[in-house]
């Protein structure tokens, strides 16, 4: 990028487009609603929960037909007790040092979860590990993608995420004294009750995936500006 941080203006223009979706926070909302906001992938709900919020944002996951094994849901509970307690829950500007290097590691074994077997046997992968992560902790969390990942990183890997988490909380720690009072009213001056991490994505998916790209016109484009991403 030219510059590496985000004003509130550009935050503001973001969130501007994806206000304009359809339906932009329906599934958002409706996983906070029947998670009670606390998912605990202990519990087979909650991961089947999750099994379809990732695929309302186009992860694609093939559903288990009755009978067949379900590799994602033992391979996101295996997970899940692995990492489950040891996952930082604090706001993006306040993770530690130590919480990123947790939440790279947790985010590189959670993409390798094999969650479709047969003859084409898939991994979780990349882009839909980084939404679980946000799932789970969504002050904590700035997801990506592979345009994201690769235009700021150039690679998808656990380092690479835990360098996008402490660009996240550069940016966050920098928005937050530019708008004042803690950040306090960053939400409503996007629009919406997102947290910091959501609208520092909001920004990024507009800046590089689909506005700097003339994405509006593909398939892609379509796809978010009919709002199936919330």
């Amino acid at each position: 990028m030219s510059d590496p941080l985000p004003p509130l203006a550009e935050l503001r223009r973001a969130a501007e487009v994806f206000n304009g979706f359809a339906n932009a926070d329906t599934s958002w909302l409706r996983l906070r609603a029947e998670t009670r906001s606390a998912i605990d992938l202990s519990l087979p709900a909650h991961r089947t929960i999750l099994l379809r919020w990732l695929n309302s944002w186009g992860c694609r996951i093939r559903y288990p037909r009755e009978g067949e094994p379900a590799p994602f849901d033992d391979g996101i509970l295996a997970w899940w007790e692995t990492w489950g307690a040891t996952l930082p829950s604090a706001d993006l500007v306040d993770l530690t040092d130590e919480g990123i290097d947790t939440a790279a590691k947790a985010y590189a074994d959670l993409a390798g979860v094999v969650v479709s077997a047969g003859r084409t046997r898939r991994t979780l992968g990349q882009t839909a590990a980084a939404k679980a992560l946000y799932a789970l902790r969504p002050n904590t969390i700035m997801p990506w993608d592979a345009a994201i990942a690769a235009t700021l990183h150039g690679a998808r890997d656990g380092a690479a995420f835990g360098r996008h988490l402490r660009l996240g909380r550069a940016w966050a720690a920098a928005v937050i004294a530019e708008a004042g009072d803690g950040g306090a009213e960053i939400p409503a001056l996007m629009g919406r009750p997102v947290s910091l991490a959501k609208i520092l994505d909001e920004y990024l998916y507009v800046a590089f995936t689909m506005g700097a790209k003339g994405d509006w016109g593909t398939d892609s484009g379509e796809w978010w500006k009919n709002g199936n991403r919330g």
